[in-house]
């Protein structure tokens, strides 16, 4: 791959990521997102998104930037600010490694920013997507009438707690840019998925199997299901992120994305922004 395409693929799979993330918490029903203190904004090319109650310390993400504009030392602050507006506790920031500037370190460090846990994205033609075996257990998309068991059975596939966050995921079920699929194991679900296309990027997103059916191919079986959904969409390009794992262990979703064709194109670095941690004065 050339640079210059190298550069199309990384443009395209943050911005699909972030559009996603942008698209569960805008999208929340006004209770929950009223239960949870969720904000959303977009700020340089990127999104802002805040969850002031999260259970979980992971839905206060910023994202999606570089490529609009440059990161500088003004779209952090501005970054910054809107956590601070929100009373937000703690968010992670996350940018592409090829448009991290130069000086990004005296800029992080200025907000007490650290690094923390690193992603691997993964980005294939979707001509080469080829998933495996699937499983003997039943696939399907998901409709209206299944969405709240579904969204149920994707957070507690992920060891989330379901009040609140609940309401958000499944209300993307009716959002027209997410295809969301399940697998039953006869009338009980037990796995799911999402995937959302933006243009020619299809991005796999939410897939978690219940504990007691792991092992048994459900998301590859997923995969499979997205990819055919995604090509049906018109779209070129798979993209994918899973978290990088520590040395001497195995990721099984970066191993079945690997199966399919996915292939690594980066691995991104974390920033962790804390309220309690930043040196500079609130504006």
């Amino acid at each position: 791959m050339s640079t210059t395409d190298a550069a199309l693929t990384t443009a395209m799979a943050e911005a699909a990521e972030a559009d996603f993330m942008y698209a569960y918490e805008s999208g929340t029903p006004a209770a929950a997102r009223e239960r949870l203190g969720i904000a959303t904004d977009r700020i340089g090319g990127g999104v802002v998104l805040s969850m002031r109650d999260d259970p979980v310390s992971y839905w206060s993400k910023a994202l999606g930037f570089g490529f609009a504009e440059p990161v500088t030392r003004e779209l952090v602050d501005r970054i910054v600010a809107f956590y601070r507006a929100q009373g937000t506790p703690g968010a992670t920031i996350q940018i592409a490694p090829s448009v991290l500037p130069s000086d990004w370190d005296e800029i992080r460090r200025a907000h007490g920013i650290e690094p923390a846990t690193s992603w691997v994205k993964l980005a294939a033609p979707i001509a080469q997507v080829t998933p495996g075996a699937g499983t003997r257990l039943r696939v399907g998309p998901i409709g209206e009438s299944d969405a709240a068991q579904w969204a149920d059975v994707l957070l507690r596939g992920f060891g989330m707690p379901t009040e609140g966050l609940a309401e958000m995921v499944a209300a993307s079920v009716e959002h027209p840019q997410f295809h969301p699929y399940g697998v039953w194991d006869g009338t009980d679900l037990v796995g799911g998925a999402n995937l959302f296309v933006r243009g020619p990027v299809g991005a796999l997103n939410s897939g978690s199997t219940l504990p007691s059916h792991r092992n048994l191919g459900v998301q590859s079986a997923l995969i499979a299901a997205r990819a055919e959904a995604a090509r049906a969409a018109g779209c070129r390009w798979l993209i994918a992120e899973t978290g990088q794992p520590a040395e001497g262990t195995k990721n099984q979703s970066l191993a079945n994305l690997e199966r399919a064709g996915l292939r690594v194109r980066y691995v991104r670095q974390n920033w962790r922004w804390l309220a309690d941690a930043d040196p500079a004065p609130a504006s």
